[in-house]
Formats: C-alpha cells, structure tokens, sequence
C-alpha cells in the first residue's frame, strides 16, 4: 500500500530523519510513535508532500508519490488531518464537507453560476454525499452550525468526516486524540476502527499509548530521527530498546 523507503531529511546542518524506512499493509491501522523530536510530524508532512525529502522515496500503491502536493496525493487516495484542526471557520459543517467532495466535481464555475441542470444535480449529489460522511462520524445534528462554534472535539470529527469525503484509500492522521477527553478518545477509537472497516488504511501519529495499543495492528517507533523498531504491538510493549527509549520501564 505505502512504502517509505530512505528517507532522509537535512533541515540546514540538522538531520531530522535519516535513512527511514517502513512499509504499510492495505487494511492496517499502523501507529508511529516516538518521544518528542523524533522526527514523526517531519516524516508526515514528508509523506503527504508538505516537505520534498533531502534523499529517499515515498510509493503509494506502486506509485512513486515521493514530492507531489497533497492535492494530487488527494487524487491517488491519500489524505491526511492535522495535529491542529485545519477547518474552514466561518462555512457550516455540510458546507466544509462539501468542499472536499468539489474536489471530485465535474462542473466548472460558470456551469456552477448558470445553474446549469447536470450542475444542480451534482451539487445535490455533493450535498447527499456529504450528509452521508457527517452521520458516518456522528455529528449529524451540527450540520449547519458554523464550524468556528463546534467544539473541540466536534472539530476534530469534521475534519475526519472532510478527510473521508475524498473517499481515501488512505488516511493519515497527525496526533488525532490530542485535545479530546477520555470518553471522547475511546469514541476516536471505535471510529477509527470503523474506518479500517470500510478498506481505508489507517497510519497514525500519536502519543495517548493506550489508544495506539487498543487499535492498532503495527507500530512503527522513531528515535532521534531513526527508525528504532517495528511490530505487533505486543512486540514493542516487550521491546527493551523502546522502552527505555520511550514508554518507560520499572525503576
């Protein structure tokens, strides 16, 4: 499905990542995780075309994606959401879903502004569409609130709902738990798995280990730029190497 294969990352005389390489299975839900500054947010934005990598390449699907912008990865099937929920505040729920299903629209604007008939049809077949991911993640109540008024983790499920209206093959997602409360994160789990469900791969960035434990099929740990293990999560609870690095171990 994805493969990152040496990946290397000069910032100046810094190296944020070096030599990175891991693959991801079609259906998966794989965690990257990794103590602060281990190069796991540079290595996301590297992989959805944010940052062109110093060495090294990204394939999505045999493809080789490695430096296209992420509206292009959106047309391969990649997507992502941000640590920081990136909404459009001032439109509705519905219209903010809607834009990410335009990005499939066949009509051009003056079609669009002439009301042309095969327009109006696709933009009730865009507005359809749209419902359908907001009751998908829960948050079909709030369609018309403005998104600059939903809270913190209403937020964080239309940014996902927006996300999935590109209908991905997959999602990446950057610290999705951050900010949500304990029944809020075990809500993202459930949800996340119900992604999985439908044949989206899942890769996530994130450091509630509870959450990347519960849900995900394999784990990819970082450590100062390098990869430091891979596995079950089982593997890596047991990995010395990682604990000492990372989840903490019995004084």
């Amino acid at each position: 499905m994805l493969e990152v294969h040496g990946i290397t990352q000069v910032f100046g005389g810094v190296t944020a990542l070096e030599e990175v390489s891991f693959a991801i299975r079609q259906g998966d839900i794989t965690g990257v995780i990794g103590p602060n500054g281990a190069g796991k947010t540079t290595l996301f934005n590297i992989i959805t075309g944010i940052y062109r990598q110093t060495r090294g390449t990204v394939t999505l699907e045999g493809r080789d994606v490695s430096g296209l912008p992420p509206e292009k990865l959106a047309r391969y099937g990649m997507v992502r959401t941000f640590q920081n929920i990136e909404l459009f505040g001032q439109m509705s729920v519905l219209e903010n879903v809607m834009v990410g299903l335009h990005t499939k629209s066949r009509s051009g604007l003056l079609a669009c502004s002439l009301k042309a008939p095969w327009a109006m049809a696709e933009e009730r077949r865009i507005r359809a569409g749209a419902m359908k991911w907001i009751d998908f993640v829960g948050i079909n109540d709030l369609a018309d609130v403005i998104a600059a008024n939903l809270p913190f983790g209403k937020g964080r499920l239309l940014e996902i709902a927006r996300a999935l209206a590109v209908e991905p093959c997959l999602i990446l997602m950057d610290e999705p738990a951050a900010g949500l409360n304990s029944q809020e994160t075990l809500a993202l789990a459930r949800l996340i798995e119900r992604i999985r469900d439908l044949g989206i791969t899942v890769v996530l960035v994130e450091h509630d280990m509870e959450l990347v434990m519960d849900i995900c099929d394999r784990i990819v740990v970082l450590n100062l730029g390098k990869k430091l293990a891979e596995g079950t999560p089982r593997a890596i609870q047991e990995n010395p190497e990682v604990v000492a690095a990372y989840l903490g171990g019995d004084d």
